[in-house]
């Protein structure tokens, strides 16, 4: 096997690794993402110690425990362009020797937990609510760079553009899953579960308008009245196809956990969204706490 080339695989002069600055050992096994740097410590202060601590760019990490369970929070800022840097990096901190440059023979299996905001797009999903992303709809190109073979969901791609009349010049709609086995750890009450639509911006891909016009007004509509075997689109947000397509390549555990603060259908907003996205993380850190 040949050692991955300086290139390749970028590492700082203190031997970290280029974006996320973190060396091997500086993060558990089991992560949670959020989006912004600032929701890192509204995670962390739950930690019962905090063992390490480091922050370049959009990317800051703490690494503690909390009941007894070792947890890594890390912010990926937005989008799935993020999304590639953190997933492969974190992978390569814990699947690649450092010092030889090469793949482990052994290879760890990191458990993945997005906790996130989102906006609902089914008017039976209320602002305040918890929902858990079955599926993941990307609407961005990320997964079309990598070779996914049998990993997504061709037919239910197939029957959303042909609903939705699909413009050819965006990028074609991928489907994948979250992991069944995360999923079962947090078969909750307290979530709903839902499709999530990956969108590659908040605005237009969204459908929001302000002062710009967008190219296909009924899109909002038709991913509303669209089903495929008894499966809804729920909601919007910007991360979770990637982390749920590159994870599955890697062959990791990844779920995301939405707190809803719009419903796009209803044209609500949360009144209090710092007090939903802390009771989803005391939900989240209870539930990895009693998990085996």
């Amino acid at each position: 096997m040949r050692p991955i080339a300086k290139s390749e695989l970028i590492l700082n002069k203190d031997g970290s690794i280029y974006h996320l600055n973190l060396k091997p050992g500086d993060i558990a096994t089991t992560i949670i993402t959020v989006g912004d740097p600032d929701r890192v410590e509204e995670v962390s202060k739950h930690f019962d110690t905090i063992e390490f601590k480091a922050h370049k760019r959009e990317f800051k990490t703490h690494t503690g425990s909390y009941k007894g369970k070792k947890i890594s929070v890390i912010s990926t800022g937005i989008g799935t362009d993020n999304i590639d840097i953190v997933l492969n990096e974190l992978d390569a901190l814990v699947n690649i020797d450092f010092t030889t440059r090469e793949i482990k023979q052994q290879l760890t299996t990191l458990t993945i937990i997005r906790i996130g905001t989102s906006g609902a797009i089914q008017a039976d999903v209320p602002v305040d609510s918890f929902l858990i992303s079955e599926k993941a709809i990307g609407f961005d190109t990320l997964l079309h760079f990598y070779n996914t073979n049998s990993l997504l969901d061709l037919n239910f791609s197939k029957a959303l553009k042909e609903h939705c009349n699909w413009n050819s010049t965006n990028a074609s709609p991928y489907v994948v899953d979250a992991s069944k086995k995360l999923l079962s750890h947090f078969n909750d009450p307290v979530f709903k579960k839902g499709c999530t639509v990956t969108n590659v911006g908040f605005y237009g891909p969204q459908g929001r308008k302000l002062r710009l016009k967008i190219n296909d007004k009924n899109l909002n509509a038709h991913l509303t009245s669209f089903q495929y075997r008894g499966k809804k689109i729920t909601n919007f947000e910007m991360e979770t196809s990637g982390i749920y397509g590159l994870a599955s390549l890697l062959g990791h555990q990844a779920i995301s956990l939405n707190a809803i603060l719009a419903n796009r259908a209803t044209q609500t907003f949360s009144i209090s969204p710092n007090k939903t996205i802390a009771r989803l993380i005391a939900t989240t850190l209870n539930i990895i706490a009693h998990r085996k």
